[in-house]
């Protein structure tokens, strides 16, 4: 029986990739950060829109629209779960603000910007 050699043990507060396909990325893909995450379905596929919106404007800019098939939706949800409490065990529980919706305590206090003085 062999020892395991200290040198090639994982630290513990790596976590292990999951088996899957190898990830190729498009060249020139830059991420997009979404605050905002709209969702409509059909018989037959999910579509998901992530956009940004600006506290004090009223339109959110949407910068990815991804559509996918129910199945691969509760997949989604279910790995995000995964994900999700992944996190909480390593961060802390992850709160979610109480109040009428996620947006009046997100933007609550804040205003439009003041229009310009001429």
């Amino acid at each position: 029986m062999t020892t395991p050699d200290p040198q090639s043990a994982k630290p513990p507060n790596i976590l292990a990739q999951p088996a899957g396909p190898k990830i190729k990325l498009k060249d020139g893909l830059e991420p997009a950060y979404a605050n905002l995450a709209r969702i409509s379905h059909s018989p037959t596929e999910f579509v998901i829109d992530f956009g940004h919106m600006i506290p004090g404007e009223p339109t959110a800019n949407i910068n990815a629209r991804v559509v996918m098939t129910p199945l691969s939706a509760k997949l989604l949800l279910r790995a995000l779960n995964e994900n999700l409490a992944r996190y909480e065990a390593a961060f802390g529980e992850v709160k979610i603000p109480s109040g009428n919706t996620l947006a009046d305590n997100l933007f609550r206090n804040l205003h439009p910007p003041e229009p310009p003085k001429e």
